[in-house]
């Protein structure tokens, strides 16, 4: 830790939040919108038995709830274009 974070404090950077999975293909998305100041990063985790891919995009959206819409929306053309691919093993 710095002498600048140990007199001025540092906030470390909050986690993504769950949101209600959702059942797509055989596969769990799980939306997980990233807070950035005011705004929302698109982002969200897909699983499939014990594997799992992590979706996190440039996309900045201005509340939580079209975040969700956003990311589930991403994660399911993720998998129809991707499938079992997404998790490096051929579909």
């Amino acid at each position: 830790m710095s002498l600048l974070s140990k007199l001025f404090g540092s906030r470390p950077k909050p986690a993504a939040q769950e949101h209600k999975p959702e059942e797509y293909n055989g596969f769990t998305i799980i939306p997980t919108p990233i807070r950035e100041g005011s705004r929302f990063r698109l982002s969200a985790r897909i699983e499939k038995g014990d594997q799992m891919h992590s979706l996190i995009r440039a996309d900045m959206l201005d509340d939580e709830i079209t975040a969700i819409s956003a990311s589930i929306a991403k994660a399911k053309r993720m998998i129809d274009e991707q499938g079992d691919r997404l998790f490096g093993t051929p579909s």
